[in-house]
């Protein structure tokens, strides 16, 4: 089979997801990126918290909408979860259960089910049942008081470590690792994916570090954090920014060479104590240059350097040119499907579907009858698109 005819690493897999927002989506987009089929089970209408931002977390679906507190709507997704491989759900604990979809009741139906659940506080423990966000979430593992400058309060990030990393992709991971698991032994599994446990994971690193003394927290003083002036952001001559990574000695000797560092920086680079001094040093060497003059410098050596873009200029880079990390669609960028495999994206994504607009033909496919679809739409239990 020619590398053109080969399916992507997911096809076949059918996954059902109880629409929500973040990294529940976000999870639903990796898989489909992968060639997964992931059908959106979203309340009739559609749902309103996940319209600004989620367009395209909700790429590669096809979406049906059911009423899931009416019990047809219930038996509807039962008979769903009859043919598929997994469930993913990130209500807070409890509420599937009342519905009459908790984990009981949709691997009674399918035994070999994986069950995926997301939620900041994980299943269990005192915080639980609580509202929370990213931020919180970040806050009780370590990871948000370890990112700032020194002598700063603690950086707000994007939600990148709580919701996505450490939530979204972990359920992802959690519901392939529970699907190979069902299908070596013909029994579903339960997936307790917690973004404070995700986070965590993404620390395991630097609770390394600190068990070897090497990391405290006072943040903004070390490696990795901005402490060190061979590893940091600089700003330019016009405003912008770069972006320095020189960590290993090699490396750094390059950083030495290109920005003319005299050899008090050069045979020093990890003397603690003079970080401030040189980092004040680096910066007034790069602040000498455009960001254009610093590329064409740093060009082809392993000085370690990046400019730091902004996202408007993400496609026009050469790089990401040629590596075609992103997709337009339309008039809007977005990042192409990853992992690759065999150097080709497995798949290429497609809008988000109009909320409810396979309800029909997925009822169908899962062995529902005319009859039935209809009298489910009279009742008001599906969106018939």
């Amino acid at each position: 089979m020619t590398d053109s005819a080969r399916r992507p690493p997911l096809a076949g897999l059918r996954i059902i997801e109880l629409a929500g927002i973040g990294p529940g989506p976000f999870a639903g987009m990796m898989l489909a990126d992968l060639g997964a089929e992931v059908i959106t089970v979203d309340r009739l209408g559609g749902n309103p918290s996940a319209t600004i931002g989620h367009s395209i977390l909700f790429r590669s679906r096809r979406s049906v909408t059911i009423d899931l507190k009416s019990p047809q709507g219930v038996e509807a997704l039962l008979r769903l979860c009859e043919r598929s491989d997994a469930l993913m759900e990130g209500f807070r604990p409890g509420v599937a259960e009342r519905l009459g979809i908790g984990p009981d009741e949709c691997m009674a139906r399918n035994p070999a089910l994986v069950y995926g659940r997301i939620t900041g506080w994980g299943q269990e423990g005192p915080l639980a049942r609580m509202a929370g966000h990213d931020l919180n979430y970040i806050a009780l593992t370590g990871a948000l008081h370890a990112i700032g400058r020194e002598g700063q309060t603690p950086t707000v990030p994007l939600n990148l470590i709580g919701d996505f990393g450490g939530g979204g992709m972990l359920l992802a991971f959690g519901v392939l690792a529970g699907v190979l698991s069902a299908r070596a032994d013909g029994r579903g599994t339960v997936i307790d994916a917690a973004m404070i446990d995700g986070a965590s994971a993404l620390m395991a690193m630097f609770h390394g570090l600190r068990s070897e003394g090497l990391f405290d927290d006072e943040r903004g003083t070390h490696t990795l954090d901005g402490g060190a002036h061979f590893y940091d952001v600089y700003e330019t001559a016009e405003g912008r920014f770069v972006s320095i990574g020189a960590l290993e000695p090699q490396f750094y000797v390059h950083l030495c060479d290109l920005l003319d560092l005299d050899d008090e920086v050069r045979n020093a680079q990890y003397d603690l104590v003079r970080w401030p001094e040189f980092s004040k040093r680096v910066a007034a060497a790069v602040q000498q240059r455009t960001r254009d003059e610093l590329d064409a410098l740093f060009a082809g050596s392993d000085a370690c350097y990046a400019p730091v873009l902004a996202m408007e200029e993400l496609a026009r880079h050469p790089h990401h040119a040629a590596r075609s990390t992103f997709v337009v669609d339309g008039n809007d960028l977005q990042p192409a499907p990853a992992p690759r495999f065999d150097g080709q994206p497995p798949t290429v994504p497609t809008p988000r579907p109009a909320s409810g607009i396979h309800t029909i033909e997925v009822l169908r496919e899962c062995g529902f009858t005319d009859a039935e679809i209809a009298t489910m739409s009279d009742n008001g239990v599906i969106d018939a698109v």
